[in-house]
């Protein structure tokens, strides 16, 4: 039995998550047919995180194992084979000892959050990225967001269906940038709450519209309740950019 990590890009728009639901597609599913079709065997794709419906990867980690010989590349170039025509590419394959987990041995997590800030309809960038309208001020979010980095109770901004055992988490990183048209929120953490990530964008892009203070975000994460939260942002523009793993 070998374990490959595989690096995986995909398009979460017509999928229900990257977990195998019994309601509708998953990219877990599809991967784990494009390996019974490469390798005759039946196996489990463990991820290095979740994503919701629509959320998207540049960048997940996960690993597979496999009884059939099989060198990484040919089992790279053959699970790209069998996932067309789904929005999934295998971007690289490699062999990994037997106690590395592509979830438990993870030691950071990154994500990027995409707006596109304009008032015109998004076309090239549909179900890619999240379209306000109004304008934003990135520096005003920037100040917000310093509020959350650090070790704190995140419970304004869990998900009420959130399974982990505790609502503390460490935010390593919350930065706001603007690219001609776009802002870009970057987060890293060692792990995220569920939700997490689009519900602290949503607060700060009411901060940069205007109709929230700088310090309400502050507010928000210290009423540590779920109901004083803004705005949770839409799936669509959240990805997965990379895990981290010891050494790297």
């Amino acid at each position: 039995m070998t374990r490959f990590a595989l690096t995986l890009e995909f398009d979460g728009t017509p999928f229900f998550g990257l977990q195998r639901q019994s309601n509708g597609p998953s990219v877990q599913q599809a991967v784990e047919d494009a390996v019974l079709a490469t390798t005759g065997e039946r196996a489990t794709v463990h991820a290095a995180g979740r994503t919701d419906a629509g959320v998207h990867a540049l960048g997940m980690q996960a690993h597979v194992d496999i009884a059939k010989s099989i060198e990484a590349f040919r089992l790279m170039e053959a699970l790209n084979h069998h996932l067309r025509p789904a929005p999934i590419a295998v971007l690289a394959c490699e062999t990994k000892p037997d106690d590395w987990h592509a979830r438990f041995t993870c030691v950071g997590r990154e994500y990027l959050y995409r707006i596109v800030n304009r008032r015109a309809p998004l076309t090239l960038e549909a179900n890619r990225a999240w379209k306000v309208a109004l304008p934003l001020d990135e520096a005003a979010m920037q100040r917000a967001a310093l509020a959350l980095v650090g070790t704190h109770d995140f419970t304004t901004f869990r998900s009420v269906h959130c399974q982990s055992a505790s609502p503390v988490k460490s935010l390593d990183r919350l930065d706001v940038e603007r690219i001609g048209d776009e802002v870009h929120i970057h987060a890293a953490a060692r792990s995220f709450l569920h939700h997490q990530v689009r519900s602290m964008v949503g607060c700060l892009a009411l901060v940069g519209m205007g109709r929230w203070r700088e310090e309400q975000v502050a507010e928000a994460l210290a009423a540590r309740d779920r109901t004083t939260l803004g705005l949770n942002a839409p799936s669509e523009g959240l990805y997965f950019v990379r895990a981290l793993y010891p050494g790297e």
